[in-house]
């Protein structure tokens, strides 16, 4: 005889310690049915971004959204504002950027595979991640200062140059990193814990992920090529080695496949940034006040951030918009759960990576 009963997922939940409620209506241990709730803390950013803080001052604003995505943010409006701007960002300052951007992704990515493995019941590599992360971090720290609100990016380039020292370290923490993801790899793939009884389990076909709009690894593990490194005007990624990584089958096993092979390719780009890195200065003077409209897309760890803004060449600027990748795959994620059983679903939702710090702007 079959039971209906309804289970909430959030926002206290030993796997979603976040601002966000995911409702099951279940039939036995079967999810038949979800609904979500992203409503509970509003934090007003962009509305002060627009009367409180003057345009040179938002990109250490807008960082302050979320520790894990802040170089992605104050870069995304920083790239708005100079659309706006006369004058051209050096090539050096653009591989910079990219630098920082990239390793931010690594660190994102092992951060997402941590929770997997711990929602998994493995608590050992969940350890082992969070421990070897903080080789990642230590770079962050040394180039720009801080470890999680680096405020390194600035309106015309960067605030902080790499001398040879720095790059040895890179080199150096990225050589132990590159080889400790081969271990992940092949824990991943033949581990049962891990991802083996994963496989088939949370997927998300790729009509679907043209459907919902998917976007970033969760739209990459099912087949669909969108990553907007591979269409920038803005930054060099090409230059640099920049290589899609996508997988076929959308389910948790896919999603955790994709975030592994893209911190390689990470890895890959800043070592040919660090060999390659261009000479010239790391900011440029730009003149004038934002007039206009701006809109710029970039790819953050977890997909498609883009930024909104609109100026009168005034100090202020009159709106400012964000559209982040978590809020923007809510009804994908709401649609791969559909179909799983109940026991299942956070391992599915660590798959998913989300970042409500970054909604709940």
């Amino acid at each position: 005889m079959k039971k209906t009963i309804t289970i909430p997922l959030g926002s206290q939940h030993i796997s979603l310690l976040e601002p966000v409620k995911f409702r099951f209506v279940c039939e036995n241990e079967k999810i038949i049915d979800v609904s979500s709730d992203v409503g509970f803390v509003h934090r007003g950013i962009e509305r002060a971004c627009a009367t409180k803080f003057t345009f040179e001052k938002i990109p250490y604003v807008v960082a302050r959204i979320c520790g894990l995505c802040a170089i992605t943010h104050s870069l995304c409006y920083t790239q708005a504002v100079e659309n706006l701007l006369d004058g051209e960002v050096s090539l050096k300052a653009k591989y910079l950027r990219i630098l920082l951007v990239e390793l931010d992704r690594i660190h994102s990515h092992m951060l997402c595979l941590s929770h997997v493995s711990e929602n998994a019941g493995f608590e050992a590599m969940f350890m082992q991640i969070m421990g070897d992360r903080e080789y990642v971090m230590s770079l962050q720290e040394m180039i720009t200062g801080n470890r999680v609100q680096f405020d390194y990016i600035s309106i015309g380039g960067v605030n902080r140059d790499i001398d040879t020292n720095i790059s040895s370290q890179i080199k150096k923490n990225l050589t132990i990193i590159k080889q400790k993801v081969y271990d992940y790899i092949e824990q991943f793939e033949n581990n049962w814990s891990l991802s083996l009884k994963y496989k088939n389990i949370g997927k998300l076909s790729l009509d679907m992920a043209y459907q919902y709009n998917a976007i970033g690894p969760l739209a990459r593990a099912c087949g669909l090529e969108t990553d907007v490194r591979s269409e920038s005007a803005y930054l060099p990624y090409v230059d640099v080695g920049y290589k899609m990584i996508t997988r076929s089958n959308g389910d948790i096993y896919d999603r955790n496949m994709v975030r592994l092979y893209e911190i390689l390719n990470s890895i890959q780009m800043c070592e040919n940034i660090v060999d390659g890195l261009p000479s010239g200065e790391i900011y440029t003077k730009l003149k004038g006040k934002p007039n206009g409209e701006s809109l710029v897309r970039l790819e953050a760890p977890r997909g498609e951030l883009m930024y909104y803004i609109k100026g009168s060449g005034k100090p202020l600027l009159d709106r400012v918009r964000i559209k982040t990748p978590t809020f923007s795959s809510i009804p994908a994620f709401i649609e791969v759960f559909k179909g799983s059983d109940y026991g299942d679903a956070p391992a599915i939702l660590a798959s998913f990576d989300p970042c409500m710090s970054c909604t709940a702007k």
